[in-house]
């Protein structure tokens, strides 16, 4: 399998955030047959079993050491599980603007563990254009933001949003631990989707709901598109990304994930922007190239 050119920060940043982008689209083709918590159960699935054979093809092991299987469950249920779950029920209640704007959030949640954990200063620079950035983001959704007041359950929304959020940047940071420690990338996201995956089926049987599969061409193509090109191709430059420039950088692609969806959104759903989603898109832009831009040496 031919090897891509990790050493491009460009390839790293910009390919999670197209692919990430495509798939509030396509996503459309899954919860439209089947309960959402089925639909990312088999997401990750397929996903897990691609790159076991991705693992296999480079020659890479994939039998990681018994101490590690505890992490490995605790970090595909955290990331893959209760992550994605939690925004699918946090959208039960709240609009999916405001979801978004909790996500961009994960710039300050990353950059913290990043911190805390793997000693990775912040800089006054990215703080600042992070929080432009969010900011961005929130005039994007801005009438959706505002009309969550009205909304009798809005309170367990943001809760579960924000614990999703939580579980993304926890995932991100266990994720970083076991590459860390030796394990190829490759295989940690392959044992990681596949927890997620269980985890997700689990609590679907114990719901009640069951397992079940769509039955037409478009729910499956769809279904191969998200766990080819939006779950195994993004995640690995992501957390390429995160093991170069750190986890804050990386969860910078939040910023930019609803600008470039929602142009997807204007050529295939009919949306159109307003003055104040443009003014957003504006800063979210800004922000990230501030944050992203050498920085020139002194003298």
């Amino acid at each position: 399998m031919p090897r891509l050119n990790t050493d491009s920060p460009r390839l790293l940043f910009w390919g999670p955030t197209l692919i990430w982008a495509s798939t509030w689209h396509v996503i459309l083709y899954q919860i439209g047959e089947v309960p959402a918590l089925n639909a990312v159960a088999w997401r990750f699935a397929l996903a897990s079993a691609l790159l076991f054979c991705i693992s296999a093809w480079r020659g890479e092991s994939w039998r990681p050491p018994a101490r590690l299987q505890p992490w490995l469950m605790l970090t595909g249920t955290v990331q893959f599980g209760l992550n994605y779950w939690g925004v699918y029920e946090a959208e039960r209640y709240i609009p999916s603007g405001l979801v978004a704007v909790l996500f961009s959030l994960m710039v300050f949640g990353n950059a913290a563990t990043g911190a805390w954990f793997f000693g990775q200063p912040i800089t006054r620079r990215f703080a600042i254009s992070a929080a432009v950035g969010v900011a961005g983001v929130a005039l994007i959704f801005w009438p959706e933001v505002v009309s969550t007041g009205a909304r009798p359950q809005a309170m367990t929304g943001l809760a579960i949003g924000l614990g999703a959020v939580a579980c993304a940047c926890t995932g991100n940071a266990l994720t970083l631990r076991l590459s860390r420690q030796g394990m190829p990338l490759v295989p940690v996201l392959a044992w990681g989707m596949g927890y997620g995956a269980l985890s997700l089926l689990l609590a679907a049987g114990l719901s009640g709901m069951g397992w079940r599969v769509g039955h037409t061409p478009a729910w499956w193509l769809s279904l191969v598109y998200l766990a080819a090109i939006g779950s195994v191709l993004p995640f690995l430059l992501y957390f390429k990304l995160i093991q170069r420039k750190g986890p804050g950088h990386a969860a910078l692609t939040g910023v930019l994930v609803p600008v470039i969806a929602l142009a997807v959104s204007a050529a295939f759903e009919g949306w159109r922007a307003s003055v104040l989603s443009l003014v957003g898109m504006a800063l979210c832009l800004g922000s990230v190239y501030a944050a992203t831009r050498p920085v020139r040496p002194a003298g």
